[in-house]
């Protein structure tokens, strides 16, 4: 999926956004707009959105003399997602459908975005997820795929997100025991997406198979991955991709069983699903 018109401004207001998180004063907030703005002129239309927010992140980043520009925001999004994991574990234990439950616990957690054109509240989409239908509801299929798969990568997302994403994983083993499964995260900081450091924080290098993918852009493209991100990726059985970034580099992709769960944060992802700014979605290619 390639940049529109609508992106790029959502790129140069990012950069505010950066500004904002790490106290800039004015000179640096001037300089950091002012040099995306700039870049802006010379975006490649033929690129997709992640691959276009690599560049800009890393310009951003010499220019703040700081390598991740989110790390104090990922810290607290991480401490907010823990405290409803009580919460969230005794859903999973009274609920009827556990699959269901699991798969609508990690796209809820997929609203920490801070990338994203609209921005959620992780609490109030708590309160309604669970009565949420799915905009796109490829779940039946999905359970399906799950029961075939031997091996399983789940592609992560974003920081406090994760913390969901365990529970997620946790459930999907619970259910499906003869599935061995990857969590494949980025390869450096890149906006607020999880990276090794806050993955095995969490302890997933416990739980499961967990990959560096080796990409700098905040979405699995796969040509700048490593070649054993590459490798595990082609001879999976099944692909959960969490995310619009993720679903961006994916769409499309050489392969098939690609399941994305994401919540829809911006109008073009919208326009490309032919769904709403709201809408959550379970899609199965």
């Amino acid at each position: 999926m390639t940049i529109a018109d609508e992106c790029v401004a959502c790129i140069i207001n990012q950069s505010a956004k950066v500004a904002d998180a790490i106290g800039a004063n004015e000179t640096l907030k001037n300089n950091l707009i002012s040099t995306v703005e700039e870049m802006s002129k010379t975006f490649s239309f033929s690129n997709t959105p992640p691959e276009i927010a690599a560049d800009v992140y890393e310009k951003m980043s010499q220019i703040a003399k700081k390598q991740d520009l989110y790390d104090e925001v990922k810290a607290l999004s991480t401490q907010k997602a823990r405290s409803f994991i009580p919460f969230l574990e005794e859903k999973l234990l009274t609920c009827k459908d556990k699959l269901l439950t699991a798969t609508k616990i990690a796209v809820a957690g997929n609203v920490i975005d801070l990338a994203a054109q609209i921005e959620f509240d992780l609490e109030e989409e708590l309160e309604k997820i669970f009565h949420m239908p799915f905009a796109y509801n490829d779940i039946s299929h999905l359970e399906i795929s799950l029961s075939k798969a031997n091996n399983a990568i789940i592609l992560g997302d974003n920081t406090g997100e994760h913390v969901l994403d365990y529970l997620f994983i946790q459930t999907l083993q619970e259910l499906y025991p003869h599935i061995a499964f990857t969590y494949m995260v980025r390869g450096c900081p890149i906006i607020n997406d999880v990276t090794m450091n806050e993955a095995k924080d969490a302890g997933f290098d416990k739980l499961c198979n967990l990959v560096d993918s080796g990409v700098n852009t905040p979405g699995f493209t796969y040509k700048r991955a490593t070649k054993e991100a590459q490798k595990l990726f082609d001879e999976a059985d099944l692909i959960i991709s969490k995310g619009m970034g993720n679903y961006e580099c994916l769409s499309p992709s050489h392969r098939k069983n690609i399941c994305f769960l994401l919540k829809v944060k911006c109008n073009v992802v919208a326009a490309s699903l032919g769904k709403e700014v709201g809408d959550i979605i379970c899609k199965l290619i």
